[in-house]
C-alpha cells in the first residue's frame, strides 16, 4: 500500500511561537500557532487538518458503498466538524460530526441513510480516529 507524508515545524513557546504545516505532495502548506489551534487565530491547525481528511475520506467512502450497489451519486458535499475540548487529560477530540449531501437519482433515502452508514463505518479515517468518543453523521439526500 501507499506511504503518506506531512512535515511540522515549530520555533519558540508554546503560546508565542509559530509552526508551518507541509503536505509531502506539495499542493498545501501553511502557518499554524497557538491561537490558530486553541482560539481564534489566523492560520489553519492539526485539527482542521483532520476534518478536511475526513470529510474526504467519508465522500470517497460514500461513492465507493453507492457504487457497490449500483448508484452513482451527481454529486455529494460532506462537511467534518472537529471538536476540540478540555478533559483531565488535557486538550482532546471529543467529536466529530460528519454531514453529508448527495444526489443520487432512484434513491430511497432510507436507502442513503443505510449506505451512508456503511460509509461512516467504513472510511479508513473514520476507523483511524475510533478512539474519538463520538462520530456522529447526518446524511441527506437532496434532489428528491
Amino acid at each position: 500500500m501507499t506511504i503518506r507524508e506531512a512535515s511540522a515545524e515549530w520555533h519558540g513557546p508554546l503560546k508565542e511561537g509559530s509552526g508551518r504545516l507541509r503536505l509531502g505532495s506539495g499542493v498545501f502548506e501553511g502557518a499554524y500557532s497557538f491561537p490558530s489551534r486553541f482560539e481564534n487565530g489566523p492560520g489553519t491547525n492539526p485539527e482542521e487538518l483532520i476534518a478536511a481528511a475526513h470529510a474526504g475520506c467519508f465522500s470517497m467512502a460514500l461513492t465507493a458503498v453507492l457504487g457497490s450497489e449500483g448508484h452513482v451519486a451527481s454529486d455529494i458535499h460532506t462537511t467534518a466538524k472537529v471538536h476540540l475540548g478540555a478533559t483531565a487529560a488535557g486538550p482532546t477530540i471529543t467529536r466529530i460530526e460528519l454531514e453529508t449531501e448527495a444526489n443520487v437519482p432512484r434513491l430511497p433515502a432510507a436507502d442513503f441513510e443505510r449506505l451512508a452508514q456503511s460509509a461512516k463505518a467504513g472510511c479508513l479515517v473514520s476507523r483511524a480516529l475510533a478512539g474519538v468518543a463520538m462520530i456522529t453523521l447526518k446524511a441527506n439526500l437532496i434532489g428528491h
